[in-house]
């Protein structure tokens, strides 16, 4: 039977490529204008440059290459969503009402991709990653 060092790196693995790539999906409706129906943000727009840092920062992470740094600005990106556009902490009354919960703002996914992303950005992409074959451990 396999131990469980082995289960632990096949299971981060499948999170980072799943959440990667999940994420490169959000930045391919904003920036290439597919997988939705809406229209995306206009060229150059705050929007516009979230979903290209979604798009390049999902798909490093989903392979694993330059993770650390992908990760920290996905990580980053994810939290001026959330305080942003989710909480909207300029807006009056942003700490009454429990706006500030991620669950009231519909925050929650914006919230749980910049704690995960976090992780990736402290602890690198593990050992089946570009990163790993590239510089013997990033």
């Amino acid at each position: 039977m396999p131990d469980r060092s082995s289960f632990q790196a096949f299971a981060g693995a499948a999170l980072r490529f799943v959440a990667g790539g999940m994420f490169a999906c959000h930045g391919a409706q904003k920036v290439l204008g597919v997988l939705h129906a809406q229209h995306s943000p206009a060229p150059w727009s705050q929007l516009w440059f979230g979903g290209l840092i979604e798009l390049v920062c999902g798909a490093l992470i989903a392979i694993g290459l330059f993770t650390r740094p992908a990760a920290l600005l996905a990580s980053g990106t994810m939290a001026v969503a959330y305080f942003q556009f989710h909480w909207k902490v300029q807006e009056p009354g942003a700490l009454a009402d429990l706006k500030f919960l991620p669950i009231i703002n519909q925050g929650e996914l914006a919230a749980l991709y910049c704690f995960v992303f976090l992780v990736y950005a402290v602890s690198g992409a593990g050992g089946w990653s570009i990163d790993r074959r590239r510089t013997g451990g990033m």
